[in-house]
């Protein structure tokens, strides 16, 4: 089966760095990369938007540039050692929302993930991730999304953390990409469970043995930590273990609610150090 990927850029470090990630992620499988650049006046998008039009010397000229871009990261790949007969690259360039043009790519192209870059280590995590990928991680809910930070190691993930409260019950066919990804590199999922130390209700039991049958067939291990903030739990252990990528679902209203949500966001200083694979909550 071939792989529908997306990869918005903007021509920057980031987003090349996220383009070679793919790349070595999926270095295995029959793929269509979709190089996607979403180009504005450079103003006020909505503006943008209402005074641009196809035609005009603005319009043709940043249509241009971008297209022109485009060429350029299509060339760096075929032009380089890079030899993947599996692999094929089409170029997209788009006026509009950014966030819209990558719901619409999804729809059109029936994209199964996006993987995309950030803007580097800022405490703010609207500069960290940019706000696109935000948007992106929160509101394109038909799609999983991998952002990988600018400062996160290449290496292909051979430990990816898992955090959950137990308190959810997953479905198989939310964590595909997951387990696929762990396949993939060979990683072992840690269950990362963080609690106040309180026991397991029968609840909570359930789900546990639940996703230990899902992730059957695969290298996990259940990891509990007892602590009171999830956030500060999360950034230790990931910190202590060195671990290469963190999974969540982005359920809302539970455990992280909406792993975007502040404050707790703020306060996760993973985001800027290995790449975040946010899948989602089919019932949404």
């Amino acid at each position: 089966m071939k792989h529908k990927i997306l990869i918005p850029t903007d021509f920057s470090k980031n987003a090349t760095k996220a383009l070679r990630y793919a790349i070595e992620l999926y270095k295995n499988d029959f793929c269509d990369f979709y190089l996607l650049n979403v180009f504005t006046a450079g103003g006020n998008i909505m503006e943008d938007l209402m005074n641009m039009e196809p035609g005009t010397e603005l319009y043709e000229t940043r249509k241009l540039d971008s297209e022109n871009g485009l060429s350029k990261v299509y060339d760096m790949i075929t032009m380089s050692d890079y030899d993947n007969p599996k692999h094929h690259f089409k170029t997209i360039s788009v006026f509009n929302n950014p966030l819209e043009a990558i719901k619409d790519t999804v729809e059109k192209k029936d994209i199964e993930m996006i993987v995309m870059g950030t803007k580097g280590e800022i405490s703010s995590i609207a500069t960290a991730f940019g706000s696109t990928a935000i948007y992106v991680m929160e509101k394109v809910r038909n799609c999983p999304v991998i952002v990988v930070p600018l400062n996160a190691k290449s290496i292909m993930p051979k430990e990816i953390v898992f955090p959950t409260s137990y308190r959810t019950h997953y479905k198989r066919r939310e964590l595909n990409y997951l387990i696929d990804i762990a396949k993939k590199t060979d990683a072992t999922i840690i269950v990362l469970h963080i609690s106040e130390g309180v026991e397991l209700s029968k609840e909570q039991k359930e789900n546990k043995k639940l996703l230990e049958e899902i992730f059957e067939g695969i290298k996990h291990k259940p990891h509990f930590l007892s602590h009171n903030s999830v956030e500060s739990a999360v950034n230790i252990f990931i910190e202590s273990r060195d671990s290469d990528m963190v999974a969540f679902i982005n359920k809302k209203h539970t455990f992280f609610g909406s792993i975007l949500t502040d404050p707790l966001v703020k306060s996760i200083s993973f985001h800027t150090k290995v790449p975040i694979l946010v899948m989602h909550d089919l019932r949404n």
